[in-house]
């Protein structure tokens, strides 16, 4: 039987970001197993918006660390050719009058207690930076220079390469079909190229823990949820890599909008999306009536693209908690076991922080960001982490 030390789940972006931390940190005899191809799965559908604004202030210490990462990809992988494929483009968002306005007011002012560099926009600069829409109902805007977007793909990838050179083996298309549990304690795992024998698995399972629970007969709150993404082409305005992200609180349905390609828009709602029975990656279908409705959205904070059209689309699945935010840690009353599932849309951002902390905790290292309030047991004391713009919007 083939022993490792440690024995990670999944080879997504958190999956990948563990293993080259636990690699960073001396850690020697790793194994990683993914079902698929490295970084295919969900990480694969990612919108790549990088961002520390968040109304849970945990989320915004993770986001911060997280940024100084990819703000420096090359130079922490020690890899010259490593590219996150970062566009610094910055981050805007805006609340009307109405209940979105107290709420973003408040994380603006945790956010500047943080120490996250923020600016407070009138309408004209606003339009400054983002000509081709209009803001003409903003009550508050909040503008975040150091922030924008990356290639989620290129970073799972870039961290599964750093792991290797540092001694991670990783095993791709190999299913894992059991854990191995002895008196409480992990003992290996069973895959479908055999038993390895581990005394620490970590988990990064994302939209399929659903199989870790079934494995240790444990309560794991998450449900597979799908989200659609639209990328908007039209003549009359263009969506430069020079215009910031923009997220529009007073949209119905909290749409968040990115430059793609240079020109067209990348553009999807932030709101509560299609639940799933089962785990799956495979596309679903966008109906027209969805695309209708995003549309007029759009049109309204963007008023030339009521002549838009569709370039391009495509759904992406999230792994969606109670509260909409991660479970990270221990999972009390197994020994051997650390997870990270349930991000709910937010994993790529926090990735290069979720993954040196889970990292960390498996190593019996102190962690660099408390994981207490990130642990399962928050599901039965009530001490969620619930966004302050509600479920489905930026946490």
């Amino acid at each position: 039987m083939n022993t490792y030390d440690v024995v990670v789940i999944g080879a997504g972006v958190i999956g990948s970001s563990v293993a080259f931390h636990l690699a960073k940190f001396g850690a020697k005899r790793v194994l990683v197993l993914d079902r698929g191809t490295i970084g295919a799965g969900t990480t694969s559908q990612s919108s790549g918006i990088l961002r520390t604004h968040y109304s849970v202030k945990e989320n915004v210490e993770l986001a911060r660390q997280s940024w100084s990462v990819f703000n420096n990809f090359a130079q922490y992988l020690e890899d010259d050719e490593a590219s996150c494929g970062l566009v610094k483009c910055g981050y805007m968002i805006v609340a009307p009058e109405g209940d979105k306005l107290e709420p973003l007011r408040a994380s603006l002012q945790q956010q500047q207690e943080q120490g996250i560099p923020l600016e407070l926009l009138n309408q004209a600069q606003a339009k400054e930076l983002l000509p081709i829409a209009q803001f003409e109902d903003a009550a508050l805007i909040g503008y975040e220079p150091e922030a924008g977007f990356a290639d989620a793909y290129l970073v799972a990838t870039g961290f599964a390469r750093a792991a290797r050179r540092g001694g991670v083996t990783i095993r791709e298309n190999v299913e894992v079909q059991k854990l191995q549990i002895e008196n409480g304690k992990v003992v290996g795992v069973s895959t479908s190229i055999g038993d390895i024998k581990t005394s620490m698995v970590i988990s990064t399972q994302n939209i399929w823990t659903p199989e870790l629970a079934g494995w240790t007969g444990r309560s794991l709150p998450v449900v597979p949820e799908r989200h659609a993404v639209l990328a908007l082409e039209c003549e009359a305005a263009k969506y430069t890599f020079s215009m910031p992200v923009f997220k529009d609180l007073a949209s119905p349905g909290m749409l968040y909008c990115r430059s793609y390609g240079g020109s067209q828009m990348l553009v999807s709602e932030g709101v509560v999306g299609e639940k799933l029975k089962a785990a799956e990656v495979e596309q679903g279908d966008i109906p027209m009536d969805y695309v209708v409705e995003v549309g007029a959205q759009v049109a309204e904070r963007f008023p030339d693209y009521e002549t838009a059209g569709i370039a391009s689309s495509w759904t992406g699945v999230y792994d969606v908690t109670p509260d909409w935010n991660p479970v990270l840690g221990k999972l009390p009353g197994i020994e051997g076991l650390v997870v990270g599932y349930g991000f709910s849309g937010h994993g790529f951002k926090l990735s290069p922080t979720v993954g040196r902390i889970i990292a960390q905790e498996a190593l019996g290292l102190p962690t660099d960001v408390s994981l207490k309030p990130y642990s399962i047991e928050r599901f039965t004391t009530g001490e969620l982490l619930t966004g302050k713009y509600g479920l489905g919007a930026v946490s």
